[in-house]
């Protein structure tokens, strides 16, 4: 395995200059998929100088879990390179469980896989690197880009004070995954490797059975691992919230039904609302204080304006005044025209107040909003 990549060379995929890979050791992060395994024979068949390293963050099932580690064990001995494993159970329990655990208790529907990379994964990855003194760089399997601002081929706007490292979109656009990423810092991008980001997904499975890796065709693990951990999301709320019953009202204030837990429902949700109307319900508000479930007509949940909290300028230094961006608020939603004024309170900035140029449906408190100028990603924060 390690032979024949040894003596097979690849086109460059990744976005440091081949010339500084040389004599320079990188840790890759290897969860057990295909992903993951892929970017690490790349990194191997390029030259680096590879070792494994794998966050165990739950117990059971996922490629997070203990079949992952496994996998990503005997990956590594197939390439011939050492293979560590961080216990951060603890620290995923206190800042990925916990605070979606609470985040659904409040009415909210949080994003885990952004808490996870910012308060985990990276961090993580990161210390481990710095305490071994040896490591210059990581990986992982993401697919997006990072880019020196000197290698950008672009005219840049003039309204943005660029940073030294730029976060950009994948080249597929179908598995791109900057949105969950938009946490990251100037430190982690300098150190950063993301072999994938110029692959599309067919590709990877074609360069994992090129290399015989023995994750090649193992099935494409859920974006979110507490799903694949516990079979749905709705499991994983039944086991760590208790129901409360509770009313579901209609926007005018008519009672239409009951709920067992507001933590079931979600702004925009359709299905599983269990009332019947003259016309189709959509949640359109949570109250966690009064335990109440509001619904209304589709035409009720269109917005323009909605205010971010907790942001992170990945790419750009934050502005000082209204600036236009695109703004994605799902991760599977188009990037739509908008514009962003910071709220300053004492001559400081505190949020800021995001108004699209159109109505847009479902804007949900707990997700990421995220901010592009076309492939660059800027920042994102949290819509309250």
């Amino acid at each position: 395995m390690t032979k024949s990549i040894k003596e097979k060379k690849l086109e460059n995929y990744s976005s440091i200059n081949s010339k500084s890979k040389q004599q320079k050791k990188i840790v890759v992060g290897l969860s057990g998929g295909v992903d993951s395994s892929l970017s690490a024979a790349l990194l191997i068949e390029e030259g680096w100088s590879v070792e494994g390293l794998t966050l165990w963050l739950m117990k059971g099932q996922g490629s997070c879990c203990s079949e992952g580690l496994i996998d990503a064990a005997g990956l590594c001995e197939d390439l011939g390179i050492s293979h560590h494993i961080i216990d951060s159970r603890n620290l995923f329990a206190e800042k990925v469980i916990e605070k979606t655990t609470k985040g659904y208790e409040l009415g909210i529907t949080p994003l885990p896989c952004s808490m996870c990379n910012k308060n985990v994964k990276f961090e993580e990855m990161l210390n481990w690197a710095k305490e071994q003194k040896v490591f210059t760089y990581i990986a992982t399997g993401h697919y997006a880009q990072i880019k020196r601002i000197e290698d950008i081929n672009k005219n840049l706007s003039k309204n943005y004070k660029y940073n030294d490292y730029l976060l950009l979109r994948g080249v597929d656009t179908n598995k791109d995954q900057s949105y969950f990423l938009y946490s990251l810092s100037q430190e982690v991008l300098s150190r950063l490797v993301l072999p994938l980001g110029k692959l599309k997904k067919e590709q990877t499975r074609e360069e994992a059975t090129r290399l015989g890796l023995r994750t090649a065709q193992k099935a494409e693990s859920q974006d979110l691992c507490l799903v694949e951990h516990y079979g749905s999301m709705s499991n994983f709320i039944d086991h760590h919230i208790p129901e409360k019953n509770g009313q579901i009202k209609h926007i005018n204030g008519e009672v239409l039904g009951s709920h067992n837990g507001i933590q079931h429902y979600t702004v925009g949700q359709r299905k599983g609302i269990g009332i019947s109307w003259r016309e189709p319900l959509y949640v359109k508000k949570l109250d966690y204080k009064n335990n109440l479930v509001y619904v209304a007509s589709i035409k009720d949940l269109l917005e323009r304006k909605a205010i971010i909290k907790d942001l992170n300028w990945v790419s750009i230094q934050e502005p000082n005044e209204e600036i236009e961006v695109s703004a994605q608020i799902r991760y599977r939603s188009k990037p739509v025209k908008a514009r962003l004024i910071p709220i300053k309170t004492d001559n400081s900035i505190t949020n800021f107040q995001l108004i699209f140029n159109d109505d847009q449906s479902s804007i949900t408190p707990g997700q990421a909003a995220v901010f592009y100028q076309d492939e660059i990603l800027l920042g994102g924060g949290i819509i309250t």
